[in-house]
C-alpha cells in the first residue's frame, strides 16, 4: 500500500534519509550530475542491498516538501533522482509536482513493487526476486536495470525483457560484492545479446556519494 504524505503544521512530508548533489553513477544517465533524494522505507529486503539503514522509514527525519525544491535549487542540478529504499512505498505527486513546477527533470528508481505515483520524465525499474514488480508498472519503464547476483540472473533479466516496452534501454550490474565474479559473466552475456548494456557503479569507483 502506497503510503500518503504525513501532513505536519499545513506541510507535506516525507521520510528522508539523505539528499546530496553527485554524478548519477549507473545505467542510461551515468554520469550526468544529478540530485539524488534517498527516501526512508523499503519491504523489498534485497539480501545484497547496500543502504539497508533505509529500510525502517521511522528512523529518518520528515522534511516538508516545501523545504526540498529549495534545497535543490541551491545547486546547478536539472535532474533529481528519486531512490530509496523504495520510493514508491510512499505518494509522490506532491513532490513530483513541486520539482516540476521549478523546471526539473524527475527520475525515479524503483523496485515497481508498489503502485507507480508521482510525474517522471524517466523511470528506471530495477526489479527484485524478492518482491516483484506490478505488471502495470513494468511497460512504463524507459530503463530496465537487472542486479546480477549468479548466472540464474540471466534467465531473469530475459523475462522481464520481454515484457517492457520496445523503446526500454536494458542493462545489467553486477553486485557490487560479486563484481569481480559476475562482470566477465555479464561481459561475455553482452557480447551474444547486445541488446543488453553493462551498468557499473562509477560512483564507488571514483568515490562519491
Amino acid at each position: 500500500m502506497v503510503h500518503s504524505p504525513l501532513i505536519i503544521n499545513n506541510s507535506l512530508t516525507l521520510p528522508v534519509m539523505e539528499a546530496f548533489y553527485t554524478l548519477q553513477g549507473e545505467g542510461y544517465h551515468q554520469g550526468k550530475a544529478a540530485y539524488f533524494i534517498r527516501l526512508g522505507g523499503c519491504d523489498v529486503g534485497c539480501v545484497w542491498c547496500d543502504v539497508k539503514e533505509s529500510w525502517d522509514e521511522s528512523l529518518h527525519p520528515l522534511l516538508t516538501i516545501d523545504s526540498l525544491r529549495p534545497a535543490v535549487k541551491e545547486t546547478p542540478a536539472e535532474i533529481v533522482v528519486i531512490t530509496g529504499g523504495e520510493p514508491l512505498m510512499h505518494d509522490l505527486n506532491e513532490l513530483t509536482f513541486s520539482l516540476r513546477s521549478a523546471g526539473l527533470k524527475t527520475h525515479i528508481e524503483t523496485s515497481g513493487a508498489h503502485p507507480l505515483s508521482g510525474s517522471w520524465d524517466w523511470i528506471c525499474l530495477s526489479p527484485k526476486k524478492f518482491k516483484a514488480p506490478l505488471p502495470e508498472i513494468i511497460p512504463l519503464a524507459n530503463e530496465l536495470k537487472i542486479i546480477v547476483y549468479n548466472k540464474s540472473d540471466f534467465k531473469w533479466a530475459e523475462d522481464y525483457a520481454s515484457q517492457v516496452s520496445p523503446a526500454c534501454k536494458l542493462y545489467l550490474q553486477p553486485e557490487w560484492e560479486k563484481h569481480d565474479i559476475v562482470t566477465p559473466l555479464i561481459i561475455d552475456y553482452i557480447k551474444s545479446n547486445p541488446k543488453w548494456e553493462l551498468s557499473l557503479q562509477i560512483h564507488k569507483y571514483i568515490n562519491v556519494p
